[in-house]
């Protein structure tokens, strides 16, 4: 069972940038396609990027491609995601996912809300983008 811990959100301008991480439990996280989702208030969760384990290639949505980055250290057993020119409209909860099978992101997109066939989640960690 793999667990997830997400941290480094809070309160930011417009602009600003912010760093969330995410630790994963165990090692076996090395091949796993590792996903940051996040939830706007009243809002569906939605897909924010990907980083597939064995080749490291990244997918972002649109609304973030440019401005965010996702990466993973394989030492620390952790993914990170650096969000950079923050807009109101980030703000959001921020989740970690793991999916172990590592199918194609875009299976994943079409499975949709509210878990998007994700195994392990983490609990979430707040990013608000005040204006």
């Amino acid at each position: 069972q793999v667990q997830l811990v997400e941290s480094g959100g809070g309160l930011v301008q417009a602009g600003g940038s912010l760093r969330v991480s995410c630790a994963a439990s165990e090692r076996t996280f090395r091949s796993y396609s590792m996903y940051w989702f996040r939830q706007p208030p009243g809002k569906e969760r939605e897909f924010v990027a990907t980083i597939r384990g064995s080749t490291v290639m990244t997918y972002y949505a649109d609304s973030v491609k440019g401005r965010f980055t996702i990466s993973r250290d394989m030492n620390k057993n952790t993914v990170y995601l650096q969000m950079n020119s923050l807009k109101p409209e980030d703000t959001a909860v921020y989740y970690c996912a793991a999916d172990p099978g590592a199918r194609p992101w875009g299976g994943v997109i079409d499975i949709g809300p509210p878990n998007y066939g994700m195994d392990y989640w983490g609990k979430g960690t707040l990013v608000t983008v005040s204006s």
